[in-house]
């Protein structure tokens, strides 16, 4: 048995010792220009692992040309140099037969009339269907690597500037103000590589119900960073409001992004926000609301402090949606009020290509803290001293402010095939409604609410399914049923509460494999949990929640 044992270690040792045959050896070749398109002799071009450390070095011919003709498979980057010149570099390569890579040297001249401010790391993670401010073209960016260089980094090639159109035509049901059928209109342009450009329009057909838009620019400064500025505008004539109707919502958001070198990065604007009521009311609200963020980076890690003064929209963070720019409105005592406060957050976060982490310590200040209920009475009046959308039975309150402490922390992954989760906890305050032992008017019901300490645990998952090229999104967002309102409300990123399901079904497909005719399905709350049932004074059953169930499906068209 001992002879067996020695057998055994020896052949192991001889096969790992031994080379790998049967291995498909690969191979990098590509030519070194200037930015004139002038081959570069001589210059030196490097293939390196994904960590930057060398493998191999090559030089370049008399036509600029050269070749690592056996390379084993894998993902590289490949380095170029040359005297009076940047080094260029091409990261993310995965070789696996022959591989072109064309790199061009630039003059540190040349590379600050184009320079944009380098992308941040938080949006590699969105979901690829989100439409956003973010430009499509692929553009270099200066990098200090780790050794030292500065160098111009690339992706890969092409990313030249370009238009997109979508038209949608979707009915849903179960969201305030915007139940029945809609058609939206959505332009991103990038008319150059350092402008961008978004557009949106969504009504109603055939109805005088309500509009939507918003129009979005972004202009990028190079190493100084960037502007941006968003226009919205929401149009509800359908929504009541203490005998009045039209509720009318607009928001201008001006903001600048300063790139302090690869170390840090700041950013601070506004929002000038408005609404008011139609009809014969005079109540309108209006006031500015400031924000601004700070990071510094080291490596894969950042921390960040953050001070906003305004709750996400209901849309989150994809910033292609109007709500997403518009603070909530509500009515207390008879006032038109809308939804906001202050928020300050210390974080800090760890992403890699695959990973990332993230831990937050805020606290808030909320003011006017919108409920969201619907009256489930066949037939029923206006309530009163709320804002009320017939069309839905869907009502919105505003319940007493209150301020909140607590803890946010996430953890994120990718997996095989492109599918992505990720999972978070949250604690602090959110509002509870006791329960009744009589018929209270709605404005009372909703005035008893109170601040309590609750947890909040979610689970997200999305990807896309193989064959069929369906884009997909689910998740699932657990705090105490009797909870109205979230635990860490001005969380931009968070799922939403309970089981949700999001799909995008392509049913044409382009030679590239993206869809441009699609069905599209959206549920949120699939199964009608955390929902509060009371009975106002006048009879009516109203069921407060933090989400409502709502349905939207459609179809798409891009080109």
């Amino acid at each position: 048995m001992r002879r067996l044992h020695f057998a055994l270690l020896a052949m192991l040792l001889t096969l790992g010792s031994a080379p790998v045959y049967g291995v498909t050896l690969g191979s990098v070749s590509g030519l070194v220009c200037d930015s004139g398109g002038v081959p570069q002799i001589g210059a030196v071009v490097q293939l390196l692992r994904p960590d930057l450390s060398v493998v191999a070095s090559a030089y370049t011919d008399s036509n600029g040309r050269f070749a690592f003709p056996s390379v084993i498979p894998g993902k590289y980057a490949v380095k170029a140099m040359g005297t009076s010149f940047l080094p260029s570099l091409r990261e993310n390569l995965r070789v696996r037969t022959h591989v072109v890579v064309n790199l061009t040297l630039n003059t540190l001249f040349e590379v600050m009339q184009w320079l944009p401010a380098e992308p941040r790391a938080r949006d590699a993670q969105k979901d690829d269907w989100a439409w956003t401010l973010r430009s499509a073209a692929n553009r270099p960016l200066l990098r200090w690597l780790e050794d030292g260089p500065l160098v111009v980094v690339t992706e890969k090639p092409g990313g030249t500037p370009k238009l997109k159109a979508r038209l949608m035509a979707t009915g849903q049901e179960g969201t305030f103000g915007e139940n029945g059928e809609r058609f939206t209109a959505v332009v991103e342009d990038t008319p150059s590589d350092s402008r961008e450009l978004l557009a949106r329009v969504d009504f109603a057909p055939d109805t005088d119900e309500g509009m939507e838009s918003m129009l979005g620019f972004r202009q990028d400064l190079g190493m100084a960073g960037s502007v941006q500025s968003v226009a919205a505008v929401a149009i509800h004539p359908q929504v009541d409001a203490s005998g009045d109707e039209d509720l009318e919502e607009a928001a201008l958001r001006s903001s600048e992004t300063m790139e302090f070198g690869d170390a840090a990065e700041a950013e601070v604007g506004f929002s000038q926000v408005m609404a008011r009521l139609g009809g014969h009311s005079s109540d309108t609200f209006a006031t500015a609301l400031p924000f601004a963020r700070v990071g510094w980076r080291a490596g894969s890690s950042e921390i960040n402090y953050r001070m906003t003064t305004m709750m996400p929209g209901t849309d989150g963070a994809d910033e292609s949606l109007t709500n997403t720019w518009l603070p909530e409105a509500a009515e207390r005592d008879g006032d038109l009020v809308l939804e906001h406060g202050v928020h300050q957050e210390i974080g800090w976060e760890r992403r890699t290509q695959s990973s990332g982490m993230s831990v937050v310590v805020y606290a808030d200040n909320i003011d006017n803290p919108v409920i969201e209920g619907a009256d489930r009475s066949p037939g029923g009046s206006t309530p009163a001293a709320v804002l009320f959308d017939p069309a839905g039975g869907l009502l919105r309150a505003a319940a007493p402010d209150y301020s909140t402490s607590g803890l946010l922390a996430s953890v994120e992954h990718r997996l095989p095939n492109g599918n992505f989760v990720r999972v978070s906890y949250a604690n602090g305050d959110a509002l509870v409604m006791p329960v009744a032992a009589r018929a209270l008017p709605v404005a009372q019901l909703v005035s008893g609410a109170h601040p309590r300490h609750a947890q909040m645990y979610s689970l997200a998952l999305s990807g896309t399914l193989d064959g069929t090229h369906t884009h997909w999104r689910a998740s699932y967002r657990w705090q105490p049923a009797e909870t109205v309102t979230r635990v860490a409300p001005f969380a931009v990123d968070a799922a939403d509460p309970f089981l949700n399901l999001h799909i995008r079904q392509p049913l044409a497909v382009r030679a590239d494999g993206e869809g441009h005719f699609e069905a599209l399905l959206d549920v949120r709350n699939l199964l009608a949990e955390g929902y509060r049932p009371f009975v106002s004074s006048d009879g009516s059953l109203i069921v407060f929640a933090q989400d409502q169930r709502s349905i939207g499906a459609g179809l798409a068209f891009t080109f």
